[in-house]
Protein backbone atom coordinates (compact mmCIF):
# COMPACT_ATOMS: atom_id res chain seq x y z
CA UNK A 1 0.00 0.00 0.00
CA UNK A 2 1.43 3.50 -0.69
CA UNK A 3 3.25 5.73 1.67
CA UNK A 4 3.06 8.89 0.57
CA UNK A 5 0.69 11.65 0.17
CA UNK A 6 0.35 12.85 -3.69
CA UNK A 7 -1.04 15.66 -5.06
CA UNK A 8 0.32 19.31 -6.85
CA UNK A 9 0.95 22.62 -5.62
CA UNK A 10 0.71 25.62 -7.82
CA UNK A 11 1.58 23.16 -10.57
CA UNK A 12 4.44 21.40 -8.91
CA UNK A 13 4.42 18.07 -8.11
CA UNK A 14 4.88 17.01 -4.29
CA UNK A 15 5.22 13.95 -2.46
CA UNK A 16 4.79 13.86 0.79
CA UNK A 17 6.36 10.40 3.06
CA UNK A 18 7.77 12.23 5.88
CA UNK A 19 5.04 14.43 7.00
CA UNK A 20 2.29 13.75 9.46
CA UNK A 21 -0.84 13.72 7.72
CA UNK A 22 -2.94 15.19 10.35
CA UNK A 23 -0.89 18.72 10.29
CA UNK A 24 -2.98 21.82 9.17
CA UNK A 25 -1.94 22.56 5.73
CA UNK A 26 -2.04 25.94 6.91
CA UNK A 27 1.30 25.38 9.09
CA UNK A 28 2.65 23.61 6.36
CA UNK A 29 3.01 26.15 3.38
CA UNK A 30 3.95 28.79 6.01
CA UNK A 31 6.29 26.62 7.82
CA UNK A 32 7.57 24.38 5.34
CA UNK A 33 7.03 26.11 2.56
CA UNK A 34 7.45 29.22 3.43
CA UNK A 35 4.49 30.18 1.27
CA UNK A 36 3.29 33.22 3.71
CA UNK A 37 0.61 35.06 1.63
CA UNK A 38 -2.50 32.14 3.05
CA UNK A 39 -2.76 33.99 6.57
CA UNK A 40 -3.72 32.70 9.65
CA UNK A 41 -6.46 34.56 11.16
CA UNK A 42 -9.10 32.47 13.34
CA UNK A 43 -8.20 29.05 12.79
CA UNK A 44 -11.22 27.82 12.90
CA UNK A 45 -12.62 28.12 9.40
CA UNK A 46 -14.31 31.93 9.90
CA UNK A 47 -12.40 34.51 8.39
CA UNK A 48 -10.83 33.03 5.24
CA UNK A 49 -7.83 34.91 5.50
CA UNK A 50 -6.39 31.10 4.64
CA UNK A 51 -8.69 30.84 1.36
CA UNK A 52 -7.03 28.24 -0.92
CA UNK A 53 -8.28 26.72 -3.80
CA UNK A 54 -8.26 22.78 -4.88
CA UNK A 55 -9.00 21.18 -8.26
CA UNK A 56 -10.34 17.72 -7.87
CA UNK A 57 -12.02 15.29 -10.68
CA UNK A 58 -15.95 14.95 -9.30
CA UNK A 59 -17.96 11.91 -9.70
CA UNK A 60 -18.77 12.84 -13.30
CA UNK A 61 -14.86 12.94 -13.56
CA UNK A 62 -15.28 16.40 -14.34
CA UNK A 63 -12.30 18.65 -12.78
CA UNK A 64 -14.41 21.33 -10.03
CA UNK A 65 -12.30 23.84 -8.05
CA UNK A 66 -13.04 24.46 -4.11
CA UNK A 67 -12.61 27.32 -1.89
CA UNK A 68 -11.44 25.92 1.03
CA UNK A 69 -10.00 26.85 4.69
CA UNK A 70 -6.81 25.37 5.18
CA UNK A 71 -6.33 26.39 9.10
CA UNK A 72 -8.74 23.34 9.74
CA UNK A 73 -7.75 21.02 6.24
CA UNK A 74 -5.52 18.19 7.03
CA UNK A 75 -2.59 17.70 4.88
CA UNK A 76 -3.69 13.94 4.29
CA UNK A 77 -7.03 15.00 2.71
CA UNK A 78 -4.64 17.12 -0.31
CA UNK A 79 -3.79 13.43 -2.21
CA UNK A 80 -4.92 13.24 -6.22
CA UNK A 81 -6.04 17.25 -5.87
CA UNK A 82 -4.58 20.18 -7.20
CA UNK A 83 -3.48 23.15 -4.39
CA UNK A 84 -3.09 26.70 -5.38
CA UNK A 85 -2.48 29.33 -3.18
CA UNK A 86 -2.41 32.91 -3.88
CA UNK A 87 1.23 32.93 -4.70
CA UNK A 88 0.39 30.65 -7.95
CA UNK A 89 -2.20 32.84 -9.47
CA UNK A 90 -2.34 35.05 -12.03
CA UNK A 91 -5.79 36.29 -13.11
CA UNK A 92 -7.75 39.36 -13.49
CA UNK A 93 -9.50 39.37 -10.20
CA UNK A 94 -5.91 40.67 -8.78
CA UNK A 95 -5.93 43.43 -10.97
CA UNK A 96 -9.47 44.25 -10.37
CA UNK A 97 -8.70 44.85 -6.58
CA UNK A 98 -6.33 47.35 -7.45
CA UNK A 99 -8.17 49.39 -9.41
CA UNK A 100 -10.93 49.38 -7.30
CA UNK A 101 -9.02 50.42 -4.20
CA UNK A 102 -10.02 47.09 -2.73
CA UNK A 103 -7.30 46.52 -0.30
CA UNK A 104 -6.20 48.56 3.10
CA UNK A 105 -4.13 46.75 5.74
CA UNK A 106 -4.09 43.90 3.01
CA UNK A 107 -4.19 41.03 5.90
CA UNK A 108 -7.28 39.49 4.56
CA UNK A 109 -7.13 40.48 0.43
CA UNK A 110 -5.09 37.34 -0.10
CA UNK A 111 -8.34 35.30 0.94
CA UNK A 112 -10.53 37.33 -0.48
CA UNK A 113 -8.58 36.89 -4.24
CA UNK A 114 -8.66 33.48 -3.50
CA UNK A 115 -11.97 33.45 -3.12
CA UNK A 116 -12.93 35.62 -5.82
CA UNK A 117 -10.60 33.22 -8.08
CA UNK A 118 -12.70 30.06 -6.99
CA UNK A 119 -15.89 31.67 -8.22
CA UNK A 120 -14.67 32.57 -11.34
CA UNK A 121 -13.20 29.37 -12.03
CA UNK A 122 -16.40 27.23 -11.38
CA UNK A 123 -18.19 29.83 -13.57
CA UNK A 124 -20.70 29.72 -10.64
CA UNK A 125 -23.83 31.37 -10.91
CA UNK A 126 -23.60 32.78 -7.05
CA UNK A 127 -24.27 36.14 -6.17
CA UNK A 128 -20.95 37.33 -5.49
CA UNK A 129 -21.76 38.73 -2.11
CA UNK A 130 -22.58 34.85 -1.19
CA UNK A 131 -19.27 33.79 -2.65
CA UNK A 132 -17.04 36.09 -0.42
CA UNK A 133 -19.76 35.49 2.36
CA UNK A 134 -16.59 33.65 4.24
CA UNK A 135 -14.35 36.27 3.98
CA UNK A 136 -13.76 39.08 6.81
CA UNK A 137 -12.50 42.41 6.20
CA UNK A 138 -12.33 44.77 9.32
CA UNK A 139 -10.95 48.15 7.69
CA UNK A 140 -11.85 48.76 3.67
CA UNK A 141 -15.35 47.08 3.55
CA UNK A 142 -17.08 44.93 0.99
CA UNK A 143 -18.04 47.87 -1.14
CA UNK A 144 -14.77 47.65 -3.00
CA UNK A 145 -14.51 43.82 -2.69
CA UNK A 146 -17.64 43.53 -4.58
CA UNK A 147 -16.88 46.41 -7.37
CA UNK A 148 -13.78 44.16 -8.20
CA UNK A 149 -15.49 40.87 -8.35
CA UNK A 150 -17.95 42.43 -10.71
CA UNK A 151 -15.12 43.81 -12.58
CA UNK A 152 -12.94 41.00 -12.96
CA UNK A 153 -13.01 39.37 -16.70
CA UNK A 154 -14.11 36.36 -17.08
CA UNK A 155 -10.96 34.33 -17.19
CA UNK A 156 -11.47 30.23 -16.36
CA UNK A 157 -7.88 28.65 -17.10
CA UNK A 158 -7.44 25.39 -18.21
CA UNK A 159 -6.20 22.65 -15.49
CA UNK A 160 -5.25 19.67 -16.28
CA UNK A 161 -4.10 16.99 -13.72
CA UNK A 162 -1.63 15.09 -14.43
CA UNK A 163 -1.88 10.98 -13.61
CA UNK A 164 -1.44 10.76 -10.06
CA UNK A 165 -2.15 7.86 -7.94
CA UNK A 166 -5.82 6.87 -7.32
CA UNK A 167 -5.25 4.18 -5.20
CA UNK A 168 -5.22 3.98 -0.88
CA UNK A 169 -2.68 5.00 0.99
CA UNK A 170 -2.11 4.59 5.01
CA UNK A 171 0.82 6.58 6.15
CA UNK A 172 1.48 7.19 9.90
CA UNK A 173 -1.77 5.81 11.14
CA UNK A 174 -3.67 8.27 8.75
CA UNK A 175 -5.22 5.78 6.41
CA UNK A 176 -7.48 7.27 2.87
CA UNK A 177 -9.30 4.32 1.26
CA UNK A 178 -11.13 4.46 -1.63
CA UNK A 179 -13.70 2.14 -1.37
CA UNK A 180 -15.81 1.16 1.28
CA UNK A 181 -15.01 -2.39 1.98
CA UNK A 182 -11.74 -1.09 2.36
CA UNK A 183 -12.88 1.73 4.83
CA UNK A 184 -15.51 -1.12 6.49
CA UNK A 185 -12.23 -3.15 6.81
CA UNK A 186 -9.95 -0.69 8.63
CA UNK A 187 -13.01 0.62 11.05
CA UNK A 188 -13.19 -3.34 12.34
CA UNK A 189 -9.80 -3.35 12.93
CA UNK A 190 -9.40 0.16 14.32
CA UNK A 191 -12.62 0.76 16.12
CA UNK A 192 -11.49 3.85 18.05
CA UNK A 193 -10.13 5.86 14.74
CA UNK A 194 -11.41 9.14 14.05
CA UNK A 195 -13.57 9.31 10.64
CA UNK A 196 -12.72 12.34 8.88
CA UNK A 197 -14.71 13.75 6.45
CA UNK A 198 -14.33 17.56 5.35
CA UNK A 199 -12.27 18.11 8.37
CA UNK A 200 -15.16 21.38 9.51
CA UNK A 201 -15.75 20.12 13.01
CA UNK A 202 -12.23 17.88 13.32
CA UNK A 203 -10.08 20.65 12.23
CA UNK A 204 -10.70 22.46 15.43
CA UNK A 205 -10.11 19.18 17.53
CA UNK A 206 -6.48 19.81 16.58
CA UNK A 207 -5.92 23.31 16.02
CA UNK A 208 -8.88 24.78 19.35
CA UNK A 209 -8.28 20.84 21.37
CA UNK A 210 -5.11 20.15 20.45
CA UNK A 211 -5.89 16.74 20.36
CA UNK A 212 -3.72 14.09 19.15
CA UNK A 213 -5.77 11.96 16.62
CA UNK A 214 -3.94 8.89 16.85
CA UNK A 215 -5.84 7.00 13.76
CA UNK A 216 -7.54 8.52 11.14
CA UNK A 217 -9.84 7.28 8.19
CA UNK A 218 -10.65 9.97 6.09
CA UNK A 219 -13.67 9.12 3.79
CA UNK A 220 -13.49 11.70 1.40
CA UNK A 221 -12.09 9.27 -1.36
CA UNK A 222 -14.28 6.34 -0.95
CA UNK A 223 -15.99 6.17 -4.48
CA UNK A 224 -19.70 4.61 -2.84
CA UNK A 225 -19.91 7.23 -0.40
CA UNK A 226 -19.51 10.14 -2.89
CA UNK A 227 -22.68 9.13 -4.30
CA UNK A 228 -25.99 11.22 -4.73
CA UNK A 229 -28.50 9.32 -5.91
CA UNK A 230 -32.71 9.97 -6.47
CA UNK A 231 -34.69 7.12 -6.64
CA UNK A 232 -38.62 7.48 -6.87
CA UNK A 233 -39.63 10.02 -3.93
CA UNK A 234 -35.96 9.48 -2.06
CA UNK A 235 -32.85 11.94 -2.35
CA UNK A 236 -29.94 9.33 -1.18
CA UNK A 237 -27.10 11.10 -0.33
CA UNK A 238 -23.38 9.46 0.50
CA UNK A 239 -21.50 9.41 3.81
CA UNK A 240 -18.89 11.52 1.86
CA UNK A 241 -21.04 14.33 -0.41
CA UNK A 242 -20.28 17.24 0.68
CA UNK A 243 -23.13 20.20 0.95
CA UNK A 244 -22.01 21.88 -2.23
CA UNK A 245 -22.18 18.88 -3.60
CA UNK A 246 -25.81 17.71 -2.70
CA UNK A 247 -27.18 21.72 -2.94
CA UNK A 248 -28.75 21.44 -5.74
CA UNK A 249 -30.64 18.07 -4.92
CA UNK A 250 -31.35 19.02 -1.38
CA UNK A 251 -32.66 22.57 -2.35
CA UNK A 252 -35.35 20.81 -5.39
CA UNK A 253 -37.24 19.24 -2.36
CA UNK A 254 -37.96 22.61 -1.44
CA UNK A 255 -36.66 26.39 -1.61
CA UNK A 256 -36.58 27.25 2.03
CA UNK A 257 -34.02 23.86 2.40
CA UNK A 258 -31.87 25.92 -0.29
CA UNK A 259 -31.90 28.87 1.97
CA UNK A 260 -31.00 27.05 4.51
CA UNK A 261 -27.92 25.54 3.28
CA UNK A 262 -26.82 28.79 1.91
CA UNK A 263 -26.50 30.16 5.36
CA UNK A 264 -25.01 26.98 6.54
CA UNK A 265 -21.09 28.23 7.32
CA UNK A 266 -19.80 30.04 3.78
CA UNK A 267 -18.72 28.51 0.29
CA UNK A 268 -15.33 27.06 2.21
CA UNK A 269 -17.36 24.99 4.40
CA UNK A 270 -20.18 23.58 2.09
CA UNK A 271 -17.12 22.68 -0.15
CA UNK A 272 -15.51 20.64 2.81
CA UNK A 273 -18.47 19.82 4.96
CA UNK A 274 -20.64 16.55 4.43
CA UNK A 275 -24.33 16.28 5.71
CA UNK A 276 -23.53 13.20 6.79
CA UNK A 277 -20.94 14.63 9.21
CA UNK A 278 -22.80 17.12 10.79
CA UNK A 279 -25.38 14.40 11.42
CA UNK A 280 -22.54 12.50 13.07
CA UNK A 281 -20.86 14.86 15.04
CA UNK A 282 -24.66 15.30 16.72
CA UNK A 283 -24.48 19.01 17.84
CA UNK A 284 -27.69 19.94 19.01
CA UNK A 285 -27.50 23.27 16.94
CA UNK A 286 -26.80 21.64 13.45
CA UNK A 287 -28.86 23.61 11.12
CA UNK A 288 -29.62 20.01 8.54
CA UNK A 289 -31.26 17.99 11.03
CA UNK A 290 -33.97 20.06 12.19
CA UNK A 291 -35.20 19.77 8.38
CA UNK A 292 -33.80 15.68 7.93
CA UNK A 293 -36.13 15.33 10.93
CA UNK A 294 -38.99 16.92 9.61
CA UNK A 295 -39.04 15.52 6.30
CA UNK A 296 -38.61 11.70 8.16
CA UNK A 297 -35.14 11.30 6.99
CA UNK A 298 -33.36 7.79 7.46
CA UNK A 299 -29.82 6.50 7.81
CA UNK A 300 -27.91 3.47 6.46
CA UNK A 301 -25.10 2.78 9.06
CA UNK A 302 -22.55 0.11 8.15
CA UNK A 303 -20.08 -1.65 10.34
CA UNK A 304 -17.66 -4.92 8.80
CA UNK A 305 -19.86 -6.02 6.03
CA UNK A 306 -23.45 -5.17 8.12
CA UNK A 307 -25.68 -2.37 7.82
CA UNK A 308 -28.61 -1.68 9.20
CA UNK A 309 -31.17 1.10 8.65
CA UNK A 310 -32.57 3.49 11.39
CA UNK A 311 -34.36 6.57 11.03
CA UNK A 312 -32.88 9.70 12.34
CA UNK A 313 -35.37 10.66 14.82
CA UNK A 314 -34.11 7.35 17.10
CA UNK A 315 -30.32 7.96 16.03
CA UNK A 316 -29.68 10.05 18.84
CA UNK A 317 -29.04 8.69 22.49
CA UNK A 318 -27.72 12.41 24.42
CA UNK A 319 -25.72 15.02 23.97
CA UNK A 320 -23.07 14.22 21.16
CA UNK A 321 -24.27 10.64 21.44
CA UNK A 322 -25.64 8.38 19.12
CA UNK A 323 -26.72 4.51 17.89
CA UNK A 324 -23.48 4.58 16.15
CA UNK A 325 -21.01 1.72 17.77
CA UNK A 326 -17.11 1.47 17.52
CA UNK A 327 -16.13 0.98 13.68
CA UNK A 328 -19.85 1.84 12.68
CA UNK A 329 -19.89 4.64 9.93
CA UNK A 330 -22.87 6.58 7.92
CA UNK A 331 -22.78 4.70 4.51
CA UNK A 332 -26.50 7.06 3.43
CA UNK A 333 -28.91 9.12 4.45
CA UNK A 334 -32.09 8.76 2.86
CA UNK A 335 -34.38 11.86 2.45
CA UNK A 336 -38.36 11.17 1.15
CA UNK A 337 -39.46 13.86 -1.06
CA UNK A 338 -42.43 16.18 0.00
CA UNK A 339 -46.13 14.66 -1.44
CA UNK A 340 -48.02 16.93 -3.55
CA UNK A 341 -50.01 19.27 -1.25
CA UNK A 342 -47.93 18.85 1.59
CA UNK A 343 -46.64 21.80 3.75
CA UNK A 344 -43.37 22.39 4.77
CA UNK A 345 -40.90 25.49 6.26
CA UNK A 346 -38.05 25.78 7.62
CA UNK A 347 -36.17 28.75 9.76
CA UNK A 348 -32.95 29.86 11.08
CA UNK A 349 -32.10 32.00 13.57
CA UNK A 350 -28.78 33.69 14.34
CA UNK A 351 -27.45 37.06 15.65
CA UNK A 352 -25.74 37.61 11.87
CA UNK A 353 -27.23 36.39 8.54
CA UNK A 354 -24.03 35.23 7.19
CA UNK A 355 -22.03 32.30 8.72
CA UNK A 356 -23.52 32.07 11.91
CA UNK A 357 -24.71 29.31 14.24
CA UNK A 358 -28.40 29.07 15.37
CA UNK A 359 -29.53 29.82 18.04
CA UNK A 360 -32.82 28.27 17.06
CA UNK A 361 -33.53 26.62 14.31
CA UNK A 362 -36.77 24.81 12.95
CA UNK A 363 -38.37 22.97 10.37
CA UNK A 364 -42.35 22.06 10.09
CA UNK A 365 -44.25 19.59 7.73
CA UNK A 366 -47.87 18.96 7.76
CA UNK A 367 -49.15 16.33 4.91
CA UNK A 368 -52.56 15.06 5.69
CA UNK A 369 -52.49 13.34 9.18
CA UNK A 370 -49.04 13.48 9.39
CA UNK A 371 -47.37 15.81 11.14
CA UNK A 372 -43.29 16.59 12.18
CA UNK A 373 -41.65 19.28 13.73
CA UNK A 374 -37.71 19.46 14.11
CA UNK A 375 -36.07 21.77 16.17
CA UNK A 376 -32.56 22.34 16.49
CA UNK A 377 -31.29 24.80 19.86
CA UNK A 378 -33.76 23.97 22.23
CA UNK A 379 -32.59 20.66 23.62
CA UNK A 380 -29.50 18.29 24.00
CA UNK A 381 -29.55 16.85 20.57
CA UNK A 382 -31.69 17.83 17.69
CA UNK A 383 -35.44 16.50 18.04
CA UNK A 384 -38.65 16.08 16.83
CA UNK A 385 -41.79 17.81 19.04
CA UNK A 386 -44.28 15.33 20.13
CA UNK A 387 -46.90 17.11 21.84
CA UNK A 388 -46.84 19.82 19.63
CA UNK A 389 -47.26 17.42 16.79
CA UNK A 390 -49.86 16.14 18.54
CA UNK A 391 -51.42 19.64 19.71
CA UNK A 392 -51.53 21.03 16.08
CA UNK A 393 -54.84 19.26 15.22
CA UNK A 394 -56.71 22.10 18.17
CA UNK A 395 -54.76 24.84 16.47
CA UNK A 396 -51.63 27.33 16.44
CA UNK A 397 -52.58 28.55 19.85
CA UNK A 398 -52.13 25.30 21.37
CA UNK A 399 -49.20 23.92 19.25
CA UNK A 400 -47.96 26.83 20.96
CA UNK A 401 -48.86 26.07 24.40
CA UNK A 402 -47.75 22.25 24.31
CA UNK A 403 -43.85 23.46 22.80
CA UNK A 404 -43.25 24.71 25.96
CA UNK A 405 -44.18 20.96 27.93
CA UNK A 406 -42.02 19.55 24.52
CA UNK A 407 -38.36 21.77 25.53
CA UNK A 408 -36.95 23.70 28.50
CA UNK A 409 -33.85 25.19 26.21
CA UNK A 410 -31.20 26.17 28.21
CA UNK A 411 -29.68 29.76 27.97
CA UNK A 412 -25.86 30.22 26.91
CA UNK A 413 -23.92 32.85 24.83
CA UNK A 414 -26.39 32.73 21.67
CA UNK A 415 -29.47 33.02 23.83
CA UNK A 416 -31.56 32.71 27.15
CA UNK A 417 -33.68 29.76 27.20
CA UNK A 418 -36.78 32.51 27.33
CA UNK A 419 -35.39 33.89 23.91
CA UNK A 420 -35.69 30.15 22.91
CA UNK A 421 -38.72 29.32 23.56
CA UNK A 422 -40.01 32.49 22.51
CA UNK A 423 -38.30 32.61 19.07
CA UNK A 424 -39.81 28.81 18.40
CA UNK A 425 -43.25 29.50 19.42
CA UNK A 426 -43.43 32.61 16.72
CA UNK A 427 -41.57 30.56 14.17
CA UNK A 428 -44.49 28.72 14.39
CA UNK A 429 -46.77 30.88 13.98
CA UNK A 430 -45.25 31.90 10.88
CA UNK A 431 -45.85 28.82 9.63
CA UNK A 432 -49.30 28.65 10.84
CA UNK A 433 -49.62 32.08 8.68
CA UNK A 434 -47.96 30.88 5.53
CA UNK A 435 -45.02 33.59 5.97
CA UNK A 436 -41.67 32.45 4.47
CA UNK A 437 -38.46 32.40 5.66
CA UNK A 438 -37.17 35.17 3.68
CA UNK A 439 -40.43 37.32 3.61
CA UNK A 440 -38.95 40.28 6.18
CA UNK A 441 -35.97 40.82 4.06
CA UNK A 442 -37.93 40.76 0.79
CA UNK A 443 -40.20 43.71 2.01
CA UNK A 444 -38.00 46.70 1.22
Amino acid sequence: MRRSIEFLLNGERVSLADEDPRRTLLTWLRETRRLTGTKEGCAEGDCGACTIVLAQLNTRNEIEHMPVNACILCLGALDGKALTTVEGVSHPVQQAMVDCHASQCGFCTPGFVMALYAHAMSASTMPLADAIAGNLCRCTGYRPILEAGARMLPAKEDVHLPDLPRDSFLLDGFFSPTTVAELAGFLERHPAATILAGGTDVGLWITKQHRDLAEVAYIGRVRELKQLEISGDCLEIGGAVTYAEAYDAVAAIHPDIGELLRRLGAVQVRAAGTIAGNIANGSPIGDTMPVLLALNASLTLQRGAATRRVALDAFYTGYRKSLLQPGEFIRAVHVPKLQPGARFAAYKLSKRFDQDISAVCAAFHVNQKEVRFGFGGMAATPSRAPRTEAAWRDGVDAACAALAEDFQPLSDMRASSWYRLAAAQGLLRKFAAGVPARHLFEVA
